[in-house]
């Protein structure tokens, strides 16, 4: 199309300062004749380009004058950063990534200095890692789970560099309240987890299991020399070596539960279904490090999905329940004393 020739061409001179016509023929594959009424087209519309004649000359965009071609928002371009990141040109191959690195590269040249910097800092907080988790590479993802509204919150406080208060329920227990520094969010797999510096260390959340965000005016302490890309390549890594999933759990599952069984358990776990059961329920097999895992894991399904065997991880979500009924069901009756 014209218009992309034309983005092209001031694209070109942007980057090269200078140049002549049959070298912009020759970088975008066009005739000298084209590229000539295209550089009319373009002084027509307004665009401040000068020639100069002789050796050494060429075309100039005036002044070192500088447009903004992307017509892209601030989170338009963050979320363009964020997709093309390591992460994914890591998973593309060299070819791919030396192509990325240089469409990065050229669309941030493009952009106004304000939105430039914006965009730089997304990259560096943001991250998207598309290969599988170790031994779970055999699971399979239909959609993500949900996220709610701590993403957009948790992504506007990374940026800003503040720490926030997160209502987070672990597996198997009640939701608690934890103060952190957020230092980057990375999406692997369709599941987005936020990596924050707590009391104890450096620790890693799953944004499915953050019930509420609250944001406070004070600064984030970042780590010296912190990285997320390499950070979350430490994660992997520790995720990687956890005990072999072993144990095979089979579970009936609601139909239309079963996209969101795959994508909260999935992503660790492999799952695989197995068929349909005559009530219309699916039937899948998941492998689990643990009985205690499985439960946790499980438990948050219980309302859509039960556990068919083994028998102990039946006993085992048994034993939660009543833990649960023990600390939060109603206090017995007061004891009227006699009179």
């Amino acid at each position: 199309m014209r218009a992309d020739r034309l983005i092209a061409i001031v694209l070109t001179l942007q980057a090269r300062g200078r140049c002549t016509a049959a070298e912009l023929a020759r970088q975008l594959e066009m005739s000298e004749r084209t590229i000539r009424r295209d550089l009319e087209a373009l002084c027509t519309a307004g665009v401040p380009l000068y020639s100069e004649r002789g050796r050494g000359g060429g075309w100039t965009l005036l002044g070192g004058h500088r447009i903004d071609l992307s017509g892209l928002t601030v989170g338009e371009a963050q979320a363009l950063f964020t997709a093309t990141g390591p992460g994914s040109a890591t998973a593309l191959g060299p070819g791919f990534a030396e192509g990325l690195a240089a469409a990065r590269r050229k669309v941030l040249a493009a952009l106004p200095e304000p939105l430039r910097a914006q965009v730089e800092a997304a990259g560096s907080a943001l991250l998207v890692d598309p290969s599988p988790w170790g031994r779970s590479s055999s699971a399979t993802l239909e959609a993500p789970a949900a996220e709610g509204p701590c993403l957009e919150t948790l992504r506007e406080a990374v940026l800003a560099g503040v720490q926030v208060v997160l209502s987070y329920e672990p597996p198997g227990r009640p939701a608690e309240d934890r103060r952190v520094h957020p230092h980057g969010l990375v999406c692997k797999r369709s599941v987005w987890y936020l990596v924050a510096t707590t009391p104890a260390g450096l620790r890693t959340f799953r944004l499915s299991r953050v019930r509420s965000v609250a944001v406070t005016e004070e600064p984030v302490e970042r780590p010296p020399g912190f990285d997320l890309a390499a950070t979350w390549a430490e994660v992997g890594q520790l995720m990687s070596a956890r005990a072999p999933a072993q144990l095979a759990v089979q579970v009936a599952v609601e139909s239309d539960w079963l996209a969101r069984l795959q994508a909260m358990v999935g992503a660790w776990w492999p799952v695989k279904q197995t068929g349909m059961a005559e009530d219309g329920r699916a039937t899948v097999t998941i492998r689990f490090a643990s009985i205690s895992i499985a439960a946790a894991e499980l438990v948050r399904l219980s309302d859509h999905a039960e556990v068919l065997t083994p028998e102990a991880v039946r006993a085992e979500m048994a034993a939660i329940g009543q833990r649960l009924i023990l600390r939060y069901g109603e206090p017995p009756p007061r004891a009227i004393p006699p009179h």
